[in-house]
Order: C-alpha cells, then structure tokens, then sequence
C-alpha cells in the first residue's frame, strides 16, 4: 500500500476546507436554481415515510389511550380513597350531631321548653339596585298578596340582608347591612361578646363598640343579637376580617353583590327609629365598652 508523502497530506489538508466550502455554496446555490426539485425531493421523502407514520400510528394511538385509562384509573383510586376519609368523617360527625341533637330534645322536655314560634315570610325578587335616600339599598317587586310591612327581615340563603325601610302597593325598599346609615347589634360567636356592625358604604361593614378585652378574631362568625329587640338573634351575618389598617370588618355571608331573591321575614319586632327615618344617628359608647380602636 502507498502511502502518501507529507508533502501530499498537507496538501489534501489545506484542500479540505475550500472544498467543503464550494460543495456548500454549490448545494446553496442548486437549491435556489431548482427549488422544485427540493419540494419533489422532500415530498419524496415524505411519500417514502407516510406509510411507515401509518403503520406506527395505530400502536401509539392505542399506547396514548391506555396510558390515559391507566392515569384515569389511579386518579379514581386516589378520589376514592379521598371519598372514604371524607365519609368516615363525616359518620363521625353525624354521630356527634344525633347526640347532640337527643341531649338537646332531653334538656328542653326537662325544662318545659317553649319554643319560639316560625316566622311567617314571602319571597321577593331584587328588580333594581336603587338607593333613594341610601347609598347602599334594593328595591323588591312585591304584590298585594305579599304583605312586606316596614321593619321586617331580609336574608338571603345565605345570611343576613338588611332590613325592610319603605313599602308600597307593589314594591319594597330594603337597607343593605353595608350602607352607612345601618346600626345592627351582633355578637361574636366564640368570644359571645357583643358589638356594634356599621355599615360603611363598602363591600364591608366594620365592628365597633366591642366590650374592652374582647377584640373580635379573624375569621370568627358574627350573628346578630336580641338586643333591644331590633333584631332576631342567631341570625348569620358574616365573618370577621381584618384590614391591612387592623380594623375588624365583616365580611357578609350573604351575597350583597348579586341578590336575585331574598326572603323578607316577620318575627313579629317593633320598628325602631333611627337609620330607618332617613336620619343619621350618631352612636353613642355605652358605658363600659371599647370603641375598638376609634
């Protein structure tokens, strides 16, 4: 075998790099002289490969399709041991609850319990979001079959809405427990401390007149209070929220900002002066309470 001089290898070396360089500005240049016969060359390739993308597309389909079933099946195995916890908790629960509804039924017979009679009520549908003389009041489509006297009650669902301030032949004005004019005692459900909830023309009214010692704590429930027979007790009202200013507002269980229905109950209270009249009254601190930070 002859092997090339030295000479002849640094040569070939110095060759190499010109070559590759006019090979690539020749493919360059083919390409732009003959761009369909680069299509014809692709397509080429491409008819050469479709069957075999055919041939294999059936298997990967049916490789995808298991895989899904398989992901499906462990994701319904995890739901269903999901389902299991929740219902055994939820057993456990129910047990509490029997037992403290049968201690309650015991409690009451042994003390001659008379309970409190069901409040009649209508259902009425919010027609306009008009305020009037408040900022923050609905306007209910009533009939003369539905009797809406002034003072009554409106809940939603869900909780507390506001209470009843006008009334016509076929209409009813409720103030909304956000509006500025409205005053309703409540009471802290953990701490059992009584308060003041004062509408603020916002999204939530804000808790004043606590007793001092007893802040109200984030995320504690808020129901209202008998107190001067205003209102109804245990009626749900919100939970408590502190702002970035560390002001204990409520925010309202019911669902102010898009009322459709609301049911107006009459638990039979007198109606009090104040908001209601279209006054502001300006509240005064009872003796031996906080004003919460005012």
């Amino acid at each position: 075998m002859i092997r090339p001089s030295i000479q002849a290898r640094q040569a070939l070396s110095r060759l190499t790099l010109p070559v590759l360089v006019a090979a690539s500005f020749g493919l360059m240049l083919l390409g732009k002289a003959d761009t369909l016969l680069a299509d014809r060359a692709r397509m080429a390739v491409n008819d050469a490969l479709a069957p075999i993308y055919t041939a294999f597309a059936a298997p990967l389909g049916a490789l995808r399709d298991q895989a899904a079933q398989i992901a499906a099946l462990w994701s319904l195995r995890t739901e269903d041991a999901h389902l299991r916890r929740e219902n055994a908790r939820l057993r456990h629960w129910q047990a509490v609850a029997l037992a403290l509804d049968a201690e309650n039924h015991q409690l009451k017979a042994q003390l001659h319990w008379i309970p409190d009679p069901a409040p009649s009520f209508v259902t009425a549908r919010v027609v306009a979001d008009a305020g009037g003389l408040y900022a923050r009041a609905v306007l209910l489509a009533t009939g003369p079959t539905q009797p809406i006297k002034r003072g009554e009650i409106a809940l939603d669902a869900d909780g507390l809405v506001g209470r009843v301030t006008e009334t016509g032949k076929r209409s009813a004005r409720v103030l909304l427990i956000t509006d500025m004019n409205s005053r309703i005692p409540v009471a802290l459900q953990q701490s059992g401390a009584h308060a003041i909830l004062v509408g603020t023309n916002g999204p939530m009214p804000r808790l004043m007149y606590w007793p001092e010692g007893s802040p109200p704590r984030e995320g504690e429930h808020v129901v209202t209070s008998a107190e001067a027979g205003a209102f109804p007790a245990n009626l749900p009202v919100g939970t408590v929220h502190y702002t970035a200013q560390h002001v204990p507002e409520v925010i309202p269980a019911a669902h102010l900002h898009r009322l459709q229905l609301v049911r107006v109950f009459d638990y039979g209270l007198h109606v009090l002066s104040g908001p209601e009249t279209g006054a502001r009254p300006t509240p005064q601190r009872p003796a031996g309470m906080a004003a919460g930070g005012y």
